[in-house]
């Protein structure tokens, strides 16, 4: 167990030589809870839903292992989000995809899910004092299985999947009503061919109609915000993605929409910090699906790395906190999967605070005198300040396990819950 003096002795000595360097260290502390990350509940159960648990994933969505204790319904999924919000330091919210619905009173599909499938889910967020974001899901189901929805030529199935989008966004502007935090509704399609395509302009004409009719209905920007989601490629859709960034990109600046960026949905040499003061240029807000890509978006577990560091710096220096919504994206079925989550989300909150404890002023003043030695020299001398110190003060603080002490949480927690599914 951590000693909690030494965690506060650690924190003085650390706190002064911030201060040598102009940062107040107590005042990233109070800002650092600004940032509410978005729990994917997808991550409890490998993608499998509630809808249909036994179902085989589509829409080039691939959960890879077969750690035992998944959650089998809401109940489970609703628990092991509580065990995870344990451990973490801050508030943050939750995200649920529209195949996680309550459909024990009945089946719906995915035209037919209402509010009353999400009340649950509503409520549950009320009791935790959290907010809740809003996914529809146009994979895994026999309308999708041409690889076409929102963009297909064939117009029943079209008409499916826009009375979907639109029955997604009615139940994320009620859920946004209902706890009094704006409910961030993003639409991601697996729309492509696995091989070249012909009729490109054909299939995104399709899917701005589609879109066009989706969004029709206005609701208030204080219940429910609109976002789409690009992607580079997918299983299945290797040649050609109908919804690509530049298309998203278009069409969220001409309609007044969110751009999500997922840092798994980009050619490996793109870098999605570098988009983000980019997009803030022509776009109100930007959501973020943190992830980490290795070799392809293969949705690991999110580390301390340079990519999420990059992603956070440029939030934090640009003041963007309150235009950024951030969210994470990730599915790792061979690792317990409490664990997974605690690592990622306390990755990306770490990468904030670094950012947070970065003389930024000194920095850009530097940069605009031109004095790119000086610049180098401090960037490099950061890395290696004692910025552990403080995360571990901030997790004393906030009365979370500090340091590596929630492993020993989560192994419990495995043996006594986990292990009897």
């Amino acid at each position: 167990m951590a000693n909690k003096e030494m965690i506060k002795k650690a924190y003085e000595l650390a706190k002064e030589q911030y201060a040598a360097l102009g940062v107040d260290t107590e005042a990233v502390l109070n800002k650092i809870n600004e940032i509410k990350i978005s729990l994917h509940c997808w991550q409890t159960d490998d993608v499998s839903g509630t809808e249909n648990p036994d179902g085989q994933l589509s829409g080039g969505i691939q959960a890879t292992g077969n750690y035992p204790g998944k959650a089998r319904n809401i109940t489970e999924i609703m628990a092991d989000l509580e065990k995870v919000m344990s451990l973490l330091p801050g508030k943050q919210r939750v995200n649920v995809h529209a195949l996680y619905g309550d459909f024990s009173g009945g089946a719906a599909d995915r035209d037919a899910i209402e509010v009353k499938h999400f009340q649950g889910w509503i409520d549950w967020c009320k009791k935790q004092g959290i907010g809740m974001d809003f996914n529809g899901s146009f994979f895994s189901h026999p309308k999708a299985d041409s690889g076409f929805t929102l963009s297909s030529k064939d117009e029943e199935v079209r008409k499916f999947w826009v009375e979907h989008l639109k029955r997604t966004r009615e139940i994320a502007a009620e859920v946004g009503k209902q706890l009094k935090s704006p409910c961030v509704l993003n639409t991601w399609i697996p729309d492509g061919s696995k091989d070249t395509p012909v009729d490109r302009n054909g299939m995104r004409s399709q899917l701005t109609k589609s879109l066009d009719e989706g969004f029709a209905a206005e609701f208030p920007k204080e219940y429910m915000k609109d976002a789409v989601e690009s992607k580079v490629f997918g299983i299945g859709a290797e040649s050609m993605t109908v919804g690509s960034h530049d298309y998203y990109l278009g069409y969220a600046i001409k309609n007044n929409k969110m751009i999500c960026l997922d840092n798994g949905h980009f050619h490996p040499t793109e870098v999605v910090g570098d988009k983000i003061s980019s997009c803030l240029q022509f776009v109100d807000e930007v959501l973020l699906h943190v992830t980490r890509p290795v070799r392809w978006d293969s949705d690991h577990v999110v580390t301390l790395n340079e990519e999420v560091q990059t992603i956070a710096s440029e939030i934090v220096r640009n003041d963007f906190i309150s235009r950024v919504n951030v969210g994470l994206d990730f599915f790792d079925a061979s690792i317990n999967r409490i664990g997974a989550y605690v690592v990622g989300t306390r990755a990306a909150q770490k990468a904030f605070m670094i950012a947070m404890l970065e003389p930024t002023s000194t920095l850009v003043k530097y940069e605009e005198n031109g004095q790119n030695f000086e610049r180098l020299a401090l960037l490099e001398e950061l890395k290696t300040k004692p910025f552990g110190a403080v995360w571990d003060y901030y997790c004393l603080q906030e009365g979370v396990p500090v340091s590596e002490d929630y492993i020993a949480e989560i192994q419990a927690y495995e043996k006594e819950v986990l292990s009897k599914r």
